[in-house]
């Protein structure tokens, strides 16, 4: 099973070389696609260098400026649907995702249409010593959204996935409106509206070990507003799913 795990960079110099070199020993048939949004601190250039000793494996889209993290997911995404790839990855950069869990999440794959490396079920778990403060936004950001969305998945912000090429090539990307985090979350409702089969992995979310969190306030407060905005922009394909469920018609 051909996979490519697509990586959105700004910033990432330190922790590139690293991911690619652990990535790269895993027993996958794995491709790497970096999108780079300029960064200040070469990490194009780096993940050139790194595409040029692997040109087989590894390729690079390089931005003329910070576009976001969405529009980065999306670009790769379009790139790669006319690739013979058969599973598209989604990851950070920075180590928080344990490259090893892809091994267990492209089996869970073999029966199911997403996978979702889940922080909040049995054996899942996040970072021991994050801040209290912060281990609330978190599990309350997934408790607030799953439960506007009424999806009964346990981890919906969660940027550790993967999908089967011909999943993402059906869903309407083009009404995909939100930047930032909430991304993710809009992405899993379109699936779950969908009515794609998702199974959670349990993962370990770690804390970065080098760089800067690209987290903010602002982003925060958007996810929060635009959960509802999801919820509306959705409801012809929510209400649709939902009468699939329950044997009716739309």
């Amino acid at each position: 099973m051909r996979i490519t795990i697509v990586i959105p960079t700004y910033n990432e110099a330190e922790n590139l070389p690293r991911l690619v070199s652990v990535l790269f020993a895993l027993p996958l048939d794995l491709g790497l696609l970096v999108v780079d949004d300029n960064s200040p601190d070469g990490t194009g250039r780096i993940a050139d260098e790194l595409a040029a000793v692997n040109p087989d494996k590894m390729q690079v889209i390089h931005r003329i400026e910070k576009l976001g993290l969405s529009s980065a997911y999306l670009q790769a995404f379009r790139f790669l649907f006319d690739s013979p790839v058969e599973v598209i990855g989604q990851m950070d950069a920075d180590f928080s995702h344990d490259p090893a869990a892809l091994v267990g999440m492209a089996k869970a794959l073999e029966t199911c249409d997403l996978v979702i490396g889940s922080r909040y079920i049995k054996g899942g778990s996040t970072d021991l010593d994050w801040p209290v403060w912060r281990k609330a936004l978190s599990g309350w950001g997934n408790f607030y959204a799953r439960t506007i969305l009424h999806m009964s998945l346990h981890d919906v912000t969660g940027g550790f996935r993967l999908w089967r090429r011909k999943t993402l090539q059906s869903m309407p990307l083009e009404r995909v409106k939100s930047s930032g985090y909430i991304f993710m979350v809009e992405m899993t409702y379109l699936a779950w509206c969908l009515q794609f089969k998702i199974t959670e992995f349990p993962i370990y979310f770690a804390e970065r070990r080098s760089g800067k969190s690209k987290m903010s306030f602002r982003i925060q407060i958007e996810a929060a507003v635009r959960v509802w905005q999801v919820l509306w922009g959705y409801r012809d394909i929510h209400s649709n799913g939902q009468a699939a469920r329950l044997g009716g018609q739309p």
